[in-house]
């Protein structure tokens, strides 16, 4: 945001009290085709911070998409003090392939800060972090679990940035927790930049949850009313007294292939040596238990029915 309250993307000025769709430029497709990054802007009359709410940086990461368009929809985002910056999808490339990466196979969640003249994904991370990063003050990146991994409504911030800890807290997603600094992330880049961000956690991959979509409005609107820029909730999409905050977390992988028969359900909380899972071979002749190592809660299980030896099955953590 400039001196005068006016948010600049693409040359194209956003004044206090106006609302815009704009546009950022980035490729064109083999066949010609111009791909645009399609950015909302939502500024209030009365000042105050700048808030961006992104989505599909991965372009099979459905539930964000989904949850920023029906902000979009129900008009949650005109609001009455500061600025949102909402960004439906990011990765408009990978959207259109339904994948992760862009068609370079490259992942843009990898290529930040980006350069001009780079590869794909370098390029849209280069026009991205010029034209919006270096306006907001504060930042919600919208993911899921990868194909057949599901992660139940979890918030993520950095350790090393109390504001980032303080935002996740007010998220108040279900469970929250610290987690490393990824090279060539947009947490990372966005850490550098000195732009507290947290990243929300929720369903598969190119598979709608609408219990994952309804906590990460909540939490969006959390952090908006925190943030001054409405005044209250209304409607409430989901209630809690406090979000679980993890100070330990492990991945459980299968110590043999075989099929997978999860026996916990999401989000369940666990008993240290108890039975969650069972790895057998087809003629009913061997089988594995996974038992949790030790007291907390299940954060992640893989869906995927038949699985080789090392594969993650289970994300468990405990506070």
């Amino acid at each position: 945001m400039d001196q005068h309250g006016n948010i600049i993307i693409g040359g194209e000025a956003v004044q206090p009290g106006e609302n815009k769709l704009l546009k950022i430029s980035i490729d064109r497709l083999p066949t010609g085709t111009l791909i645009d990054i399609p950015v909302y802007v939502f500024n209030a009359k009365n000042p105050g911070p700048t808030l961006l709410v992104q989505a599909g940086l991965h372009g099979d990461e459905i539930n964000g998409i989904e949850i920023v368009r029906r902000m979009l929809h129900e008009k949650r985002f005109h609001i009455e003090s500061g600025a949102v910056i909402a960004v439906p999808i990011l990765n408009i490339f990978g959207f259109i392939h339904f994948s992760r990466d862009v068609p370079d196979g490259k992942d843009v969640n990898r290529s930040f800060p980006g350069t001009k003249s780079g590869s794909m994904a370098s390029r849209i991370a280069y026009h991205y972090v010029s034209e919006i990063m270096h306006q907001i003050d504060y930042g919600v990146d919208l993911h899921t679990g990868g194909g057949q991994r599901h992660n139940f409504p979890q918030v993520r911030y950095t350790h090393e940035d109390l504001e980032s800890a303080r935002l996740a807290e007010i998220f108040n997603a279900p469970f929250s927790f610290s987690s490393r600094l990824i090279k060539g992330s947009f947490r990372n880049t966005a850490f550098k930049m000195k732009k507290p961000t947290v990243v929300y956690e929720a369903g598969e991959s190119m598979r709608f949850d609408d219990y994952a979509i309804l906590e990460g409005m909540q939490g969006i609107l959390n952090v908006m009313r925190h943030l001054g820029m409405i005044t209250s909730i209304e409607p409430t999409y989901s209630e809690r007294f406090q979000s679980i905050r993890l100070l330990e977390r492990k991945w459980l992988r299968a110590p043999t292939a075989g099929m997978f028969i999860p026996k916990i359900t999401n989000g369940s909380e666990l008993k240290k040596g108890q039975a969650i899972g069972v790895i057998t071979d087809t003629y009913a002749k061997h089988s594995k238990t996974i038992k949790a190592p030790f007291g907390g809660h299940v954060l992640c299980i893989n869906h995927q029915a038949v699985v080789n030896q090392g594969d993650a099955l289970f994300h468990v953590g405990k506070a």
